[in-house]
């Protein structure tokens, strides 16, 4: 039955479908909630309404020109590193990279290439830098879509930056090997 281990705590529903949403909301072993939003008005917040129109989730613009994803005003994930919902503020610098790696919960690795000017040769030499990132699930996203991505305080001992748009791969034929 969804939702059985909530009712022992008192939360109440109104119907079995409001469970259910519940269960999904709280993925984790830890009771996840939104922290500007408190828990006088999460009583309410799995009601068949709207979130965003009536104050029960909470979400910001970020600034610097990045519209807030549709995904962060009415969907119901919590995430406290998400700079749209959660307690993270941009500032610094903006970069852009590719996608590399997937593979983490809620973290991106994604590939810088750029070009190092060698004086004594007078040439230049390809060179790369791999950047951990956070993404918020208000995006979706995939090894090889170009992401652009915001600096924000250090979120972990290698995440400082954070997703802030996805730029969806073009329909080329994927290649064996990157180029620059």
């Amino acid at each position: 039955e969804p939702g059985r281990g909530l009712r022992e705590r008192g939360v109440q529903f109104r119907d079995i479908e409001s469970a259910a949403t519940m269960t999904e909301v709280q993925s984790e072993r830890a009771y996840l909630k939104q922290s500007h939003i408190g828990t006088a008005q999460l009583k309410g917040i799995f009601k068949k309404r709207t979130p965003g129109k009536d104050g029960y989730r909470y979400y910001k613009n970020v600034g610097l020109g990045f519209k807030t994803p549709r995904e962060a005003i009415e969907g119901t994930y919590i995430d406290k590193k998400c700079p749209f919902t959660g307690n993270v503020s941009i500032r610094g610098r903006i970069l852009q990279g590719v996608v590399k790696s997937t593979k983490m919960n809620r973290t991106i690795i994604i590939r810088r290439d750029y070009l190092h000017f060698i004086k004594k040769y007078q040439r230049y030499e390809k060179r790369h830098k791999n950047i951990a990132v956070h993404l918020s699930p208000c995006f979706r996203c995939k090894e090889g879509d170009t992401v652009i991505v915001g600096q924000c305080r250090p979120l972990s001992k290698t995440v400082r930056f954070n997703v802030l748009k996805v730029i969806p791969a073009g329909s080329k034929a994927v290649k064996g090997f990157s180029s620059y």
